[in-house]
């Protein structure tokens, strides 16, 4: 299995990027292809590691447009990585760079499967029974209904094939469970779900999330990135309240220890390092998209996640269930 990553994307990069490409190549023996500038890549790689580097001199930056980026940067270092993928010199890619110049590169250079619209960023985040499948979480800030319909396919897609979930549980995101509950988008997914292709249990709500109820939740880009980063940051926030608790005095401190303790192993499961990466479903091709902040080990779970990706064939199991859905005339408001 061949993974080319993005080399210069990240607020790390390459040092953090190479180091967990390195792991990853020694840790599952991937064959790992680094992109980006081949002198800013040597100052850094392991000589030992011997990983091929595909030169790529342009880096796209966090404030440029992105489509315009891409069109006027053919050699950057994210549009190289994808376009590996499409030639069929890499299985999968992997960027901690600019989202939207991923999403682009991926949209421009590989295409999106036959019946997708708009392709949609996964998220796995850890529940009380095991995960849950949040999608979307930033790819589209504005969704249609069909939008929802086939992020609904892919996700519960994902959930079946890639971790195994047996018939996954799929709910809406909404204000209330009830089905005369939400917004107007939410009151018009509803019927399309209630007839969809896969297992809906109805609206959920934010708790739902980590609480194990459903395995797959759908919504739309701007909701999902809201949902997904105020749950990092719950943990985070209640972690530095109990060491500032403690810190009054003594008594607190000897009491707050096991707290502290018991925080910092709940955050690990909620610490974007250990899932590494979001697999940017509905496009020809795996392309996985890493955290900006990404280090060495969130990088090597980004590498792990393209690389299960690519085992299971997720690409074309996407494609088989939304074609079974074109078939059956159920991709649309009016299907």
């Amino acid at each position: 299995m061949r993974i080319a990553v993005d080399a210069m994307g990240g607020d790390f990069a390459p040092r953090e990027i190479i180091r967990g490409a390195e792991a990853a190549a020694r840790e599952w023996g991937f064959e790992v292809v680094l992109v980006g500038d081949e002198e800013a890549i040597a100052e850094h790689i392991d000589s030992a590691s011997r990983l091929p580097v595909v030169h790529a001199p342009q880096v796209v930056q966090m404030d440029e447009s992105p489509v315009t980026a891409v069109k006027r940067k053919p050699d950057s270092s994210v549009v190289k990585a994808v376009e590996l993928v499409r030639d069929g010199r890499a299985d999968a890619a992997v960027s901690a760079g600019h989202t939207g110049a991923i999403f682009a590169a991926s949209l421009l250079r590989l295409g999106r499967i036959r019946g997708v619209e708009r392709p949609a960023l996964v998220s796995v985040i850890p529940n009380e029974k095991g995960q849950t499948v949040l999608l979307d979480i930033g790819a589209n800030v504005d969704c249609k209904p069909e939008h929802l319909l086939k992020f609904g396919i892919m996700g519960s897609l994902y959930a079946g094939k890639v971790l195994g979930v047996s018939n996954p549980r799929v709910g809406l995101l909404s204000i209330g469970e009830e089905s005369s509950k939400g917004n107007e988008q939410t009151l018009t997914v509803f019927p399309l779900f209630k007839r969809a292709p896969f297992d809906f249990v109805g609206n959920v709500e934010g708790g739902d999330l980590f609480g194990g109820r459903v395995d797959v939740v759908v919504c739309d880009g701007f909701v999902g990135n809201i949902a997904l980063k105020t749950g990092e940051g719950v943990v985070r926030t209640l972690e530095k309240a109990v060491k500032q608790e403690a810190a009054t005095n003594w008594v607190s401190k000897v009491c707050a220890l096991p707290t502290v303790y018991m925080l910092r192993n709940v955050r690990k499961r909620f610490d974007y390092t250990e899932y590494g990466g979001a697999p940017l479903l509905g496009v020809n091709g795996v392309v996985v998209v890493s955290h900006g902040r990404s280090n060495a080990k969130a990088v090597k779970n980004a590498i792990r996640v393209a690389g299960e990706a690519v085992r299971t064939n997720l690409v074309g199991t996407i494609a088989d269930g939304i074609a079974k859905v074109r078939e059956n005339g159920a991709g649309t408001a009016d299907g």
